[in-house]
């Protein structure tokens, strides 16, 4: 494999804004300068699992850029829905109002079908990141994932974050995602907590 020189570039193969303030504030102590992807760069996420998606997207970002690319592919998987939203979370509708409102119509019916057998309705949920850093080559370099549990909410909570964040909430917290300040958000999510298992293998290879 060729050698490639340290990265002081560093592609946030996303288009979401959100997301890629958010890896500014998580990256920002590694003293590498934060991009978001060229607009107008689609890449298809064709991937079966989060792993996947990152993959493509680190190894197309880091090829039609030349420059070392982190690429997040992340959703919500919700036990009721069989896992659904899932690996088409950003896919299942066209808003975050409509992906919530979808969200919650579609745990509401299995719920009131769970009730009228004399179960509890189930509303827990995960939510899953995984991160590829990819060289200027395309070739991925590092691979990790983070996940976080709580529950579905009836109505969202909250002014912060994106997403479905408002309607996911973290029991150990009594808050949603959209009620957590940013340290804390940064510390317990399942992007933070995937962060942190790349956080030292990044440092090493920023170091090399």
């Amino acid at each position: 494999m060729a050698a490639h020189a340290a990265p002081t570039v560093l592609v946030i193969a996303s288009g979401n804004a959100g997301k890629v303030r958010e890896f500014a504030q998580l990256l920002s102590g590694l003293g590498v300068e934060i991009r978001a992807q060229p607009e107008g760069l689609e890449v298809e996420e064709t991937g079966s699992s989060f792993a996947e998606n990152a993959r493509l997207k680190a190894e197309a970002v880091a090829r039609a850029t030349g420059c070392w690319a982190l690429a997040d592919d992340s959703g919500l998987s919700v036990a009721a829905l069989g896992g659904a939203p899932g690996v088409h979370s950003a896919r299942y509708a066209d808003s975050d109002a409509a992906r919530i409102e979808r969200l919650l119509r579609e745990l509401e019916a299995t719920s009131a079908t769970a009730i009228s057998h004399g179960e509890d309705a189930d509303r827990r949920a995960a939510f899953t990141a995984a991160l590829a850093v990819a060289d200027p080559s395309g070739t991925v370099r590092l691979e990790v994932e983070g996940a976080c549990e709580g529950v579905i909410l009836d109505t969202p909570r909250g002014q912060g974050g994106f997403g479905y964040d408002p309607v996911f909430l973290v029991p150990s917290t009594g808050l949603t995602y959209a009620e957590m300040d940013k340290a804390l958000k940064g510390r317990i999510s399942h992007r933070g907590r995937a962060f942190q298992a790349l956080e030292g293998r990044l440092r090493a290879l920023l170091a090399s």
